[in-house]
C-alpha cells in the first residue's frame, strides 16, 4: 500500500493535462501503434452490450467504433482540448457523453458497465487502485480491456527488435512516411520524459490479486493487453 501511495502522491495531473492538450493540437488521427490493435479490441467487447466506459478517450478513434456495437458509451479524458476534438468529430454519435475528467476523482455506480476499455492510459494511475475501481464498476459478466505500454526486460529483447522493421513498413504504408513530423515527435518526447511503466510480471503480480484470472497477453507493437471477464457471483 505504502508503494500505491507513492505512486498516486507523484502524478502531476495538471502536466499531463497540458501535454496532451498540446498533442491534441497536432493530432491527425491516422495509424498508430494503439490504433493497430483497435480491430484486437473490439473483438473482446462483449455482444449485446448496453453501457460502455473508455478512459483516455482521446480524440474519439476508438470510441466510435465502440459506439457502433453499445448502446451508451461514456468517454472520458484528462484532457479539454482532446475532448473538444472528439466532440466535433463525433457529431454524429448521439451515443457517446464525452466527459472532461479525472477517472481517479469519479464515483461510479458498482455494476454500471458491461464493457470497459483504456487503450495506453492507465500507466499513468496507480494500477492496482484503478483496476480495483474498474472491478467494482464493471457489471457481472462484463469484460474489462486494457491495451498498454510495458517495461521491457532482457527476455523481451526478441520481441523489441522485431517490431522495428515491422513498424517503419507499417506506418509507411498506412501513412506514407516513417516518422511523425518534429514537432509531434518533439511533443511525445518530452511527454515521454515523466512515463514509468510496470514490467509484465509486476502487472501480473497485481491482477493475481486484484483480477484473479485476467489473460495478459504481450503484443508486438510495444503493447500488452489485459482482458478480464467479471465471474457471477
Amino acid at each position: 500500500m505504502r508503494q500505491t501511495k507513492a505512486i498516486k502522491d507523484s502524478i502531476d495531473v495538471a502536466r499531463i493535462q497540458a501535454d496532451f492538450d498540446r498533442l491534441a493540437l497536432l493530432s491527425r488521427e491516422e495509424w498508430d501503434h494503439n490504433s493497430h490493435y483497435h480491430r484486437f479490441i473490439l473483438k473482446q467487447v462483449p455482444p449485446y452490450s448496453r453501457s460502455a466506459l473508455e478512459i483516455g478517450c482521446g480524440t474519439g478513434a476508438f470510441v466510435r467504433l465502440l459506439a457502433r456495437r453499445v448502446e451508451h458509451v461514456l468517454a472520458l479524458d484528462l484532457s479539454p482540448q482532446m475532448i473538444r476534438l472528439a466532440q466535433e468529430r463525433s457529431a454524429s454519435y448521439a451515443n457517446i457523453d464525452f466527459r472532461v475528467a479525472d477517472v481517479l476523482s469519479l464515483e461510479f455506480p458498482p455494476e454500471q458497465f458491461d464493457c470497459i476499455v483504456s487503450i495506453a492510459t492507465l500507466h499513468h494511475l496507480p494500477m492496482e487502485d484503478i483496476l480495483s475501481k474498474l472491478k467494482t464498476a464493471l457489471a457481472v459478466n462484463g469484460t474489462l480491456i486494457v491495451l498498454d505500454l510495458y517495461q521491457a526486460r532482457p527476455a523481451d529483447s526478441f520481441t523489441l527488435l522485431a517490431a522495428i522493421p515491422i513498424n517503419i513498413l507499417l506506418k509507411y504504408l498506412k501513412t506514407g512516411r516513417i516518422k511523425e513530423p518534429q514537432e509531434v515527435q518533439e511533443a511525445w518526447a518530452e511527454h515521454g520524459q515523466y512515463d514509468s511503466y510496470l514490467t509484465l510480471a509486476q502487472l501480473r503480480h497485481i491482477c493475481r490479486a486484484v483480477l484473479p484470472g485476467a489473460q495478459v497477453r504481450r503484443h508486438l507493437l510495444w503493447r500488452y493487453s489485459l482482458v478480464w471477464k467479471k465471474p457471477s457471483r
